[in-house]
């Protein structure tokens, strides 16, 4: 899945799971939580959707903040979790799940460029947003928060890189999403810094 599937798919896991659990979520680090295995992309010495997509590496990653936040961490959880074991099982070569006990890769094989799999990416990303609007989440990051710059991470590992490859790694059908979530955490990460002169 690309990074706009992710961000979409994390923000509603984890803001369904905070509701359900009546928490409230911060959304920069839902949309933090969503992208954070995708950290392997800025170390060379690890295979994409290697280690870092292990269920069982975040399982023991946040096992501290499951003991200490109790269930006000389950969305953070489960906005990392979506990561793998939904958007990057369905495309691909998989993702190793089970990493350190096997290096064995476990997937769908849905092709990540296919007409289904952007298809599915768009319905995520226009239900995120419908959500984020209804919801007043948009707003919301819009305003000054020090946890805005969070989003500093998925813009500079995953969204902004996107578009330094020629030709684009991503659909050209995946650019206006991926745009549009640019735009909203910049202009998010922006309006915090000036309020901080």
């Amino acid at each position: 899945m690309f990074s706009v599937g992710h961000l979409a798919l994390g923000y509603l896991s984890g803001r369904t799971s905070s509701k359900l659990l009546n928490v409230n979520a911060n959304i920069p680090l839902l949309f933090l939580a969503s992208t954070l295995p995708d950290i392997d992309i800025l170390i060379p010495s690890l295979e994409h959707r290697g280690p870092t997509h292990s269920s069982i590496v975040f399982c023991v990653l946040l096992l501290p903040a499951l003991i200490i936040y109790k269930k006000r961490a389950i969305p953070y959880l489960i906005a990392l979790a979506q990561h793998s074991l939904l958007g990057d099982y369905l495309t691909g070569e998989g993702v190793q799940m089970l990493w350190p006990l096997t290096s064995k890769w476990y997937g769908a094989g849905v092709c990540i460029k296919s007409l289904t799999n952007v298809s599915l990416e768009w319905i995520l990303f226009l239900t995120c947003l419908t959500i984020m609007l209804k919801t007043k989440d948009a707003w919301n990051l819009f305003q000054p928060h020090p946890s805005n710059l969070l989003l500093s991470i998925p813009v500079f590992t995953v969204l902004l890189p996107t578009f330094f490859h020629f030709p684009l790694s991503v659909p050209y059908t995946l650019i206006i999403p991926h745009l549009t979530y640019l735009a909203i955490f910049i202009l998010s990460i922006l309006i915090d810094l000036i309020s901080s002169l």
